[in-house]
This record gives C-alpha cells, sequence and structure tokens, in this order.
C-alpha cells in the first residue's frame, strides 16, 4: 500500500458557485487506477463526489477525465504512473491533479455533459451503414480484408478523451471533431456503404468539416485504444480531394495541393506564394484570378499582418514571391524522388491489426513487415 495525494477540480451547480479544487489522501497498491483513487475518495471521505464509470476495464468509456491535463480514461492510468507523470518536473510533493473532461459542459464535479459536444457530432456524420439496392436474401459478405482498413476506427469506445483534447474544437465549438470524423470513415471505408461520395461530400464542403482539423496530434496522444483519429480524418480528406476529386468550397483540396506542389518542387514552404497558389494556382490562375479568389486574398491580409507582427514572416523571401532560397547541392533532386517513390508505393499499414502472420503478436515481425512494405512490394529502394 501507498499513500497517493488526489487534487480533484470540483463543481456542485446548487449553490452557483463556480468550480474549486480539493485534496484527498488515499492508501492504495500503486498499481491500482487512477479510478479506484477516486472510488476509495466517494466511499470513504465524500459520498457527494460525482464520477461517471462503468466496466473498469477500458471498454465502456465511461470514466473519461484529465489526468495532469491530459485527457485519458481513469481506470487505464495506474495511480504510480500517474503520480510520476505529475512530480517529472516538479520533484516528488506534486498531487495527482483529475479534472473533467475538456470542450464540455460541466454537469457535476467530473461529470460532463457528452450529449451537446459529443453524441450530437457522432449523430452529425450519420453513424450507420446507407448501403444501395435491394438487400441480400440473407447478410452482406463482406471479405475480411476488405474491412481491415476500418477496424482501427471500429475500436473506439466513445469515451471522448479525443473531443477533450481537441484543440480545434477549443478554438471552434462547431468543428465536428475527432471521434466524430473517426466515425464517420468507420462508413466511408466500409465497401458495403453506397453513400461514400455523397458523405465525403458533406464533410468536404462544412466549414466545420474535415479541413478544419489543424494536425496537432493532440486526438492520437488522448485516444486510449489507438483508433488515432488524426489519421482517420487525413483519409477523409485523401478520399475526398485525391479519390474522388472534391473541389470544396472551403479551399482545403487547393491549399492542400498548393503546399505539396511548392515542396516537391522547392524543398522548403514559400510561404508568400502559398496563398497565391491556394486560390489562384498556376499562371493563368496569376493572370486572371477569379474573383472568390481576389476576395479571399484581401480576406487573409490580417492574417498575413499576424504572420508579419510576429515574425513568422519577417524575411523578404517570405513575403515576395518568387525569392525563396533553393535547397544547397542536389538536395532538391532526393526531394523529387521520395515524391515519386510515395506516389509509385501508396501503401497505408493498419498497426492496428496484427494478425496470425505477425507470429501471434510479434512487434519485431510486425515492424519488419512495416519496413518491407515501405520499401515496396517489388524491392523498389526506399
Amino acid at each position: 500500500m501507498a499513500k497517493f495525494s488526489l487534487k480533484v477540480r470540483r463543481f456542485k451547480p446548487e449553490p452557483g458557485e463556480g468550480p474549486y479544487w480539493e485534496n484527498f489522501d488515499v492508501d492504495l497498491d500503486p498499481d491500482l487506477s487512477v479510478l479506484d483513487g477516486l472510488l476509495q475518495v466517494r466511499d470513504q471521505q465524500d459520498g457527494s463526489l460525482s464520477v461517471r464509470c462503468s466496466c473498469k476495464a477500458a471498454i465502456c468509456g465511461s470514466c473519461g477525465v484529465k489526468i495532469n491535463g491530459q485527457s485519458t480514461l481513469a481506470c487505464k492510468t495506474r495511480l504510480s504512473e500517474a503520480k510520476e507523470w505529475a512530480n517529472r518536473s516538479n520533484g516528488n510533493s506534486e498531487p495527482i491533479t483529475i479534472e473533467p473532461m475538456g470542450n464540455m459542459p460541466v454537469i457535476k464535479d467530473l461529470v460532463t455533459d457528452m450529449e451537446s459536444t459529443h453524441w450530437q457530432k457522432i449523430r452529425r456524420v450519420t453513424p450507420w451503414l446507407l448501403p444501395k439496392g435491394d438487400p441480400p436474401e440473407r447478410e452482406y459478405i463482406v471479405p475480411p480484408e476488405s474491412m481491415i482498413d476500418v477496424t482501427q476506427t471500429m475500436a473506439c469506445v466513445q469515451c471522448g478523451a479525443c473531443v477533450s483534447a481537441c484543440l480545434s474544437m477549443e478554438a471552434d465549438p462547431d468543428f465536428v471533431g475527432p471521434a466524430a470524423l473517426a466515425k464517420a470513415y468507420r462508413f466511408v471505408g466500409d465497401p458495403r456503404d453506397g453513400e461514400r461520395k455523397e458523405r465525403l461530400h458533406d464533410l468536404a464542403q462544412d466549414p466545420h468539416g474535415i479541413y478544419n482539423c489543424t494536425h496537432c496530434f493532440a486526438c492520437v496522444e488522448a485516444c486510449p485504444k489507438g483508433v488515432a483519429p488524426m489519421d482517420q480524418i487525413m483519409r477523409l480528406r485523401r478520399i475526398a480531394g485525391h479519390d474522388e476529386d472534391i473541389d470544396d468550397v472551403n479551399n482545403g483540396r487547393r491549399h492542400e495541393l498548393a503546399f505539396v506542389n511548392i515542396i516537391e518542387q522547392k524543398g522548403t514552404l514559400d510561404e508568400a506564394l502559398l496563398l497565391q497558389e491556394s486560390f489562384a494556382p498556376g499562371i493563368k490562375g496569376k493572370l486572371k484570378p477569379p474573383r472568390g479568389a481576389i476576395k479571399a486574398l484581401f480576406d487573409n491580409i490580417p492574417t498575413a499582418l499576424r504572420a508579419i507582427r510576429s515574425g513568422k514572416a519577417r524575411s523578404a523571401e517570405k513575403l515576395v514571391p518568387g525569392i525563396h532560397p533553393k535547397l544547397p547541392g542536389d538536395a532538391q533532386k532526393h526531394v523529387k524522388r521520395i515524391y515519386a517513390h510515395a506516389e509509385e508505393h501508396r501503401i497505408e499499414l493498419n498497426l492496428y491489426i496484427k494478425g496470425e502472420e505477425f507470429g501471434g503478436g510479434d512487434d519485431n515481425e510486425a515492424e519488419e513487415l512495416a519496413e518491407n512494405e515501405l520499401q515496396g512490394k517489388e524491392g523498389a529502394p526506399a
């Protein structure tokens, strides 16, 4: 048994007062979870402490909280790990801080309203199959290999940790969010669904849809089940822009193409050219820009001014198109070779899956296979 100090953020709606912190000490085995610590507090010290939980096995997703500032499951985090985490930068006296999840209204103590910021957005992406044509006599038969691509998203337990950690939702509460978009890919990638293009068109044209993600990786780090929601969002973008050729009103696809093309041609990002290429690509776009492009360029002037004031765009190379430094020697040739190889070997590895060929989940064999796949199935150079 060991002694642990828990610093819990409390909120009681009845008095009408704001949230406050309260400290509790618990004596428990270090291998027990933070949830066990909270339940001991509720059972032995303060029966009014509210915490949502059920399975205690990281399956139901009920006990999502923020531990030491990080969104996670309380039942999946051991007390010893949480204490080490808390003390990493401040010696050995820091308590384990526990807060309700972010980006969600707090109902009481550690219980949040997931309906308004999670379940509504899950329903937003139509989370069920929409097959076309007459249904089969019995069931839909799908080859197992066709479902491997969506198995990673199917592991989601709807805990809301990614929603809590999402910086885009913090800036834009209307953003569809990582959990809902990961769920959307579960059906976009399912071969039985007949509304793939319609789903993608809807999410691409939505100003709060797939192009509102800023790739901060916060949802990937927070997810306790390895779903990696940001990866699924990037897959939705790739299919929408590359496979379905959806030219969205948010300019997301054109911005991505401009970014990729500039890096391929110059090796580093020409920020001054990026804005032009995003709204008025190519020589034709420069000579005769569409009306919408001119408006968009003027609308982005405040953003450019903020970049100058912050020092992000302070040199002539970043402010004037065409005066951009080249990579030394033949470095640009190697950049283009990498691009060519990536286009030739469009391989996606779902590392969540470890089948029998890995010897029952041998990590070394999985890594070896991944390396071989990335080098090309036919021995192409990496």
